[in-house]
């Protein structure tokens, strides 16, 4: 569990890990340099089963270095201080590895909690429907169609796994769950419930374009492009939708922040993937008009992606 200032989240994320079904061997809470005195709040506990690791600050990434190479057990589990697990959540994953001993990564389906309150769950293609479970052929195929399908607080992977690439990638403020996800993907066979066993606390509302800066240069795009020479032939089409779907994350980006410059640039490689996707055209078509007009149309679209969004509550 990374903490960086969640003083006011962290009693309910540690909550939920000791009221599960089947009690965990350990949580590791890493303190990522928090000034707010979440760090106290957790050995004011004084449960010896909670480990505080203090650090300065580094990411979220180094943080969960850090409590992977504290681990003692086989599997490891993540959970961001301010969501939390369902009861059942350790029970499903312990469920999925012993059903898919020849997995190494196990994930379940998730929900999101909104600011109001309401529970919305994520949108999942590709997958089938109820309460499925199985081996996720097809990762990349998911991931490029849907709402992230793997979320870093409903996962569990087993050490060796994540030694094995590298752990997550340090210096990366935007992407580094995903790309660890994706290198896992390519090195490990994957066991998923649909089951919503994780609370996703949103931190913001959801709109049709994000929000935050794109990192320059792309690290992120770098290393995923990388990954090519190990995904099989049979599911190159879909890493090459999964890297034109990163690309339109950024010129999504670009364009919230009027930087159509490196938009294009960003659409290039999109085009690149994926040369018959309608959304090169779109997003080519917003990124060509005046700033006025680009900026109204893009409040437009975010707007019916939200309505779009809301009917799907749960």
């Amino acid at each position: 569990m990374p903490l960086y200032n969640n003083a006011g989240e962290i009693r309910r994320g540690i909550t939920s890990v000791f009221s599960q079904s089947i009690i965990p061997l350990e949580l590791i809470v890493v303190n990522d340099g928090s000034t707010d005195g979440g760090e106290k709040i957790v050995r004011e506990m004084k449960d010896e089963r909670i480990k505080v690791l203090d650090q300065k600050n580094q990411g979220v990434s180094a943080a969960r270095n850090r409590g992977i190479a504290e681990a003692k057990g086989e599997l490891v589990a993540f959970l961001d201080a301010d969501d939390e697990w369902r009861p059942d959540f350790l029970e499903t994953i312990l469920r999925l590895r012993n059903t898919f001993p020849q997995c190494g990564f196990f994930a379940t389906h998730y929900t999101y909690r909104e600011l109001n309150g309401h529970y919305r769950s994520p949108i999942l293609h590709k997958i089938p429907g109820g309460q499925w479970e199985g081996v996720l052929q097809n990762y990349f195929e998911v991931a490029a169609s849907s709402d992230p399908p793997i979320w870093s607080s409903a996962v569990a992977v087993k050490k060796e796994a994540l030694l094995s690439i590298g752990g997550f990638p340090e210096g990366i403020a935007i992407g580094e769950d995903l790309l660890t996800w994706a290198r896992l993907a390519v090195a490990q066979k994957i066991a998923y419930s649909r089951k919503q066993c994780s609370v996703f606390w949103l931190r913001g509302p959801l709109t049709g374009f994000p929000t935050r800066t794109p990192e320059i240069p792309d690290r992120v795009g770098q290393q995923l492009a990388a990954l090519m020479t190990d995904v099989p032939r049979e599911s190159m089409k879909s890493f090459h939708q999964y890297l034109a779907m990163w690309h339109r994350m950024r010129v999504s980006m670009f364009l919230h922040h009027q930087d159509r410059s490196n938009a294009i640039v960003e659409l290039k490689k999109m085009a690149r993937y994926a040369p018959a996707d309608p959304q090169v055209y779109i997003y080519g078509t917003l990124a060509l008009m005046p700033k006025t007009v680009r900026k109204f149309v893009v409040q437009i679209f975010t707007l019916l992606k939200s309505v779009r969004r809301s009917i799907r509550r749960d």
